[in-house]
């Protein structure tokens, strides 16, 4: 399994489609958390120039700079992320890396239609073929790679209706949910 973190073709609150901006606290912890799983690659996808030279920045001050020497836990963790200037990369390097064509799975707060709950989460991740776990910045994903996503996971249900996670807290449920088989809200 792969995680996917979108940054173009994400929505703003009005539904238009933008560009969301890289934050260092998603990639810290995002790698964190999918190192903790062992879930990798961790691929952070935007098609910014300034925006890939300030991934490639941190990743290269916490993996191979002085960060490396200070955190060597936090190198191993950072050390998963590939950068990718769109989904479609990520997808051919699954691809590349496993020798089969993954399965995509979309994440999403605001998800109309789900079909996939945490049961059939887990039956993916144990398939032979690669899964690809894709999560949106800013208001979340586009609706056409939505709509082009091999399966929508179903959305994390909170206990008093509100629904606003930071796209690392999402992740860090989701892997958890998937991997200890714990899931209050299944789908």
């Amino acid at each position: 399994m792969a995680l996917a973190l979108i940054h173009h073709p994400v929505v703003d609150k009005n539904g238009k489609t933008i560009a969301g901006a890289v934050t260092n606290l998603d990639l810290h912890d995002i790698a964190r958390a999918a190192k903790t799983y062992g879930v990798e690659p961790f691929y952070v996808v935007t098609p910014l120039e300034d925006q890939q030279h300030l991934v490639t920045e941190i990743i290269d001050h916490w993996v191979t700079g002085v960060g490396a020497r200070y955190n060597p836990d936090r190198r191993d963790a950072l050390a998963l992320i590939r950068l990718q200037p769109s989904l479609q990369a990520a997808l051919e390097d699954v691809r590349a890396r496993w020798q089969a064509q993954p399965q995509t799975v979309v994440t999403s707060a605001r998800m109309a239609e789900s079909d996939l709950g945490w049961d059939g989460l887990r039956r993916l991740a144990a398939d032979d073929r690669p899964v690809l776990l894709v999560f949106g910045t800013a208001w979340g994903l586009a609706p056409e790679l939505i709509q082009a996503a091999d399966y929508r996971l179903a959305p994390i249900v909170g206990r008093n209706g509100y629904n606003h996670l930071s796209v690392r807290s999402a992740v860090s449920i989701i892997l958890d949910r998937m991997f200890t088989g714990c899931a209050g809200d299944e789908g």
